[in-house]
């Protein structure tokens, strides 16, 4: 078969998709150069352009293909190549869904003051419709946490809560189709809280405690808990006024009761100063000698109310400055002492179980001076 039926042959189906100059995107003057380079002469080119075009179609084809899986198999395959996961990549944006579903967005910022930044974190924004529902609760529509929150909401009109720790602020605003922003002022400030005792002497955190009232008392006397039991230096958030503050040393009755006002914007630094002392009362049968366990602890004021009582070998105890009488109870018999406690001086009460100390039966007539040892 001589080589021109051969090719010919090869072209068949190629023809059918040839017309013109042009086969498979290649034109007749690209397939006479490739024609021509491959031996045929002018007459057989000139009896078939459409087959030699087809054909040179054809054999490019073969030999790009060809070409290709050479440079595949010479290339190594990328072993280093790192991508990153699903979640790296960025949710399709929600401009459109927005607008379809008829929502309108506003963003809420809060402030402390109208001059300050906004707040970044610590935020909690509660969003209500303003009309109760059944129960006769506002419905609450959204919440968010942190700083600055968009919302994307029915258009209409909403109430806006924004808590700052025990600060907040509530405020009326209208969504629309548009995007807006809206910006509370809270007017609040910060609260830090410290005791001491006399001469400066730093009180245990632990046993110290804070609790933040309004200033106004209602109609019984009361005044409305804001913040109980609060540590030392901790920085209470609250919307600027004044506040009534108790503080607490220990958990008998050294209390300081006082004012304190706080400024929107400002951290107020109080320290108040107790006038009290630590003791540990112990029942001896001697002065410095071991502690009578089982002893039953009665603590009295010096006009006889009384502030405490305990059982056991020691009592210790946080007490106001003052005048009080111990009553100690072991083993079907009574024994008390008078003593005065002073602001900062820590002391160690020995009541002595002898008759020196036993107080008479009643109705006895006897009258025995208690005693006591008091060490620093």
């Amino acid at each position: 078969m001589s080589r021109g039926n051969l090719l010919c042959i090869l072209a068949k189906r190629a023809l059918q998709r040839c017309s013109g100059r042009s086969c498979f995107g290649w034109d007749w003057d690209k397939g006479l150069e490739i024609a021509t380079a491959l031996g045929f002469n002018a007459s057989m080119i000139a009896g078939g352009s459409r087959l030699f075009t087809a054909l040179a179609a054809m054999l490019a084809i073969v030999v790009a293909l060809a070409s290709g899986a050479s440079a595949q198999e010479n290339v190594a395959p990328a072993t280093d190549l790192k991508l990153p996961g699903i979640s790296s990549f960025a949710a399709p944006g929600s401009d459109a869904l927005l607008a379809q579903s008829g929502l309108g967005e506003i963003t809420l910022v809060a402030q402390l003051t109208d001059e300050s930044p906004e707040i970044t974190r610590g935020l909690v924004w509660r969003v209500f419709r303003p009309e109760a529902g059944p129960d006769g609760k506002l419905p609450l529509v959204a919440t968010a946490q942190g700083g600055s929150s968009a919302f994307q909401l029915e258009p209409g009109s909403y109430l806006v809560h924004a808590s700052f720790g025990r600060a907040g602020a509530t405020k009326r605003i209208t969504v629309g189709r548009e995007a807006k922003r809206e910006n509370l002022v809270l007017d609040a400030g910060g609260l830090k809280l410290d005791a001491v005792l006399a001469g400066g002497v730093r009180i245990p955190s632990g046993k110290l405690r804070f609790s933040i009232y309004e200033a106004e008392e209602d109609a019984n006397g009361d005044r409305a808990l804001i913040a109980p039991r609060v540590s030392p230096n901790t920085v209470v958030r609250l919307n600027a006024g004044t506040y009534h503050v108790v503080s607490e040393y220990g958990n008998v009755n050294a209390v300081i009761r006082s004012d304190i006002r706080v400024d929107a914007g400002k951290l107020t630094e109080a320290t108040v100063e107790h006038h009290a002392a630590e003791l540990t009362l112990k029942l001896v049968r001697e002065a410095g000698g071991e502690a009578i366990a089982d002893t039953s602890w009665s603590i009295l004021t010096d006009s006889g109310d009384p502030v405490r009582e305990s059982v056991g070998a020691f009592f210790s105890m946080v007490l106001a400055e003052g005048q009080y009488t111990v009553v100690a109870k072991n083993r079907d018999r009574i024994y008390q002492r008078e003593f005065t406690v002073e602001g900062g001086r820590n002391q160690e009460v020995e009541v002595l179980a002898n008759e020196s100390s036993t107080v008479p039966a009643e109705g006895s007539g006897d009258d025995i001076p208690a005693t006591a040892e008091i060490a620093d």
